[in-house]
């Protein structure tokens, strides 16, 4: 039965995806928002929502390990599968994608973690702090999105023609479907796969890193998958920013003010500063507009198989 939730739940990851990118493409059409904007909120918090459960239960479970492996190997996982895949099956032109804003808040946000790592163990006061940072991001989102980030009439008609319009009903099936949908999928997913992983007798902290990141971070890569195949570069960075952006401050935010999520010494000698790298490796693209080719994103999926192995060796 593990092996029959696992497959279930990747086939509702692709359906939910492919309706949350239609959906929020499309919002953000009608009410002349970038969808970047829309990408980096609604889809990124609803593609996180898997990393937020786990996360909460894990802490409420007594194994707070695998909270913080979760949020750091999902973030690295997000830059080198989810954005590598998607890469090798179309290769993505990020000079659209105008996430070279919230690039910035992403490592402001990694710089901010990293340093509360390093103080200790995780507790309410940090959790506190950590989303407090939060709505500061989620605000100045909402503040790009409401004035002087208008897109402009040609350029959303552009858009609509290459996503017909649909009516208003329609949209908000596709929204809901896809953020049910995802954390749903990936809930089945996750509990086939932790399940068939606990026979080979992986580490907590191996398995948050591991395993349990790259079933959450399933519905990022559905969505960026379906994404850089409609060629929408913006929701691809976008949401991948976005949701390592909620990662750290949101989840582990939660996380915390829910119990005390201890710092292993391997996060701080290792994994954390894999994270710092892989988030700076998007440098390029987002703030100057390379394009992420097909030779980039083999890369990406050869380093990350090289960071499992270390991990689990």
């Amino acid at each position: 039965m593990d092996f029959v939730y696992a497959a279930l739940g990747l086939a509702i990851l692709l359906l939910a995806g492919d309706a949350l990118v239609r959906g929020s493409v499309n919002l953000a059409t009608k009410l002349r928002i970038p969808a970047v904007v829309v990408s980096l909120t609604i889809v990124s918090f609803g593609t996180s929502a898997p990393e937020l459960f786990i996360s909460a239960s894990a802490v409420l479970d007594g194994a707070p390990g695998i909270a913080l492996g979760n949020v750091v190997g999902s973030n690295i996982s997000n830059v080198l599968l989810v954005l590598g895949l998607p890469a090798l099956i179309s290769g993505i032109d990020a000079k659209v994608s105008g996430t070279g804003r919230s690039f910035i808040l992403m490592m402001a946000a990694s710089v901010a973690f990293i340093a509360l790592c390093f103080l200790g163990p995780l507790t309410w006061k940090h959790g506190l702090l950590l989303l407090g940072l939060l709505v500061a991001v989620t605000f100045d989102q909402l503040y790009r999105a409401r004035g002087g980030y208008r897109m402009p009439v040609g350029e959303a008609e552009d858009v609509k023609c290459a996503d017909p319009p649909i009516s208003g009903i329609r949209l908000t099936s596709l929204m809901i479907i896809g953020l049910v949908g995802l954390p749903f999928g990936a809930g089945l997913l996750i509990e086939g796969a932790v399940n068939i992983a606990d026979a080979f007798g992986l580490s907590e902290s191996a398995v948050g890193l591991t395993l349990v990141a790259v079933g959450t971070s399933l519905p990022e890569l559905a969505t960026t998958v379906v994404a850089a195949i409609r060629r929408r570069a913006d929701v691809v960075l976008g949401n991948v920013i976005g949701s390592n952006i909620f990662n750290l401050l949101a989840i582990i935010g939660v996380s915390s003010m829910l119990g005390t999520i201890p710092v292993e010494p391997s996060f701080l000698e290792f994994n954390l500063w894999v994270m710092v790298a892989t988030s700076l490796f998007l440098a390029p693209f987002a703030l100057g507009g390379y394009r992420i080719s097909r030779i980039t994103g083999i890369l990406l999926f050869v380093l990350y198989l090289v960071y499992v192995t270390i991990v689990l060796a």
